[in-house]
């Protein structure tokens, strides 16, 4: 008698007890959109043994004063950072602060961004009474810790001058394995590419004087990306209009960052799920070649403009190198630590 109570107490207290994920349940994933709040513009990027999310605070642009950054060990739990950079410390930004781009340097970190959306006087969007519209661009920002707190690192914009018809925004800073740090950035249809010089001041010419050469790939919009592979150097940007569903992601692959780049195709685009993919980045884990797409995504239905969230999802290559079509998911990644 004694010994089938205890067998019932065992076999009961085993049904009850929790499982773990050895026990087969599945594993715990990031879900999409993986922190809550509206953002948008993500860059991700690894800084030691955790992975680093800087987005663009999605608001109306008046209220776009500040960033956020966003934190993991593992790419599943995300621990926010808050105001990591604002207005209080740009003191020429105005309105419309997006895009931030970061990168690691000699002990620091920088932050690049956009702000203030400035206009020229053949665009629409000009206002000759609005002196925002006349100064600002693409900044930059440094601190001693991913975190910050940052601070104005110039005083004022590093690139407010127009290039080969390109809006001044949208950057990113690829550091190549010579150490040169180019510098993509580009709106209006046109992306340039510069060289960022040693101490980030400024930029290098290149052999012909010119500070930054076009290199508008076929359908560009805005919102550049680079990052290297196999000795292939993959350049990805944003097509469509970032307001509504036709926003998409496309890519090219050189042997150069300097290109050419011939557009490939499609990788990231409206489905049922989402509308309006778009403006990503990419995330590698170290050591591997495990790759992650960063990007944010209109829910659906869609309720107002400056609703976008951001999502990570896997990325995946072909045997030629090429990018497979990234299929967004509402449950994201699994756990994937840094060694």
């Amino acid at each position: 008698m004694k010994s089938s109570l205890f067998s019932f107490f065992l076999i009961f207290t085993l049904a009850c007890s929790p499982k773990t994920e050895t026990q087969d349940s599945p594993p715990k994933r990031s879900g999409n959109p993986i922190f809550e709040g509206w953002y948008a513009d993500p860059e991700g990027v690894v800084f030691g043994d955790e992975y680093w999310i800087y987005p663009t605070y999605s608001a109306r642009y008046e209220d776009q004063l500040h960033f956020d950054a966003f934190s993991s060990k593992d790419l599943v739990t995300w621990e926010k950072h808050e105001r990591i950079l604002d207005t209080a410390a740009i003191k020429w930004a105005r309105q419309a602060m997006w895009a931030p781009a970061a990168i690691e340097k000699d002990g620091k970190y920088f932050l690049f961004f956009s702000a203030n959306d400035i206009q020229t006087p053949e665009r629409p969007g000009y206002d000759p009474n609005n002196d925002i519209n006349h100064f600002g661009g693409i900044g930059i920002a440094v601190a001693y810790n991913p975190d910050g707190p940052f601070q104005d690192y110039l005083g004022e914009p590093l690139l407010s001058d127009f290039y080969h018809g390109a809006q001044p925004i949208d950057q990113f800073v690829f550091k190549d394995v010579d150490g040169t740090h180019y510098f993509f950035y580009g709106g209006w249809g046109h992306c340039n590419l510069g060289k960022l010089n040693a101490d980030f001041t400024g930029f290098e010419p290149w052999e012909d004087g010119e500070l930054f050469h076009e290199i508008t790939p076929e359908g560009y919009v805005e919102g550049p990306f680079m990052f290297l592979r196999n000795n292939i150097y993959y350049l990805m940007w944003s097509e469509g209009g970032w307001t509504n569903e036709s926003y998409k992601v496309a890519y090219a692959m050189a042997d150069k960052p300097k290109g050419p780049f011939e557009r490939i195709g499609t990788i990231l685009e409206k489905d049922s799920i989402a509308t309006g993919a778009g403006h990503n980045s990419a995330i590698q884990k170290p050591g591997s070649d495990d790759w992650y797409m960063v990007y944010h995504r209109r829910p659906i239905p869609n309720e107002d403009r400056d609703h976008r969230v951001t999502c990570i999802d896997v990325m995946e290559f072909n045997e030629d190198g090429t990018i497979k079509p990234i299929q967004m998911t509402f449950e994201g990644v699994a756990a994937n630590p840094i060694d």
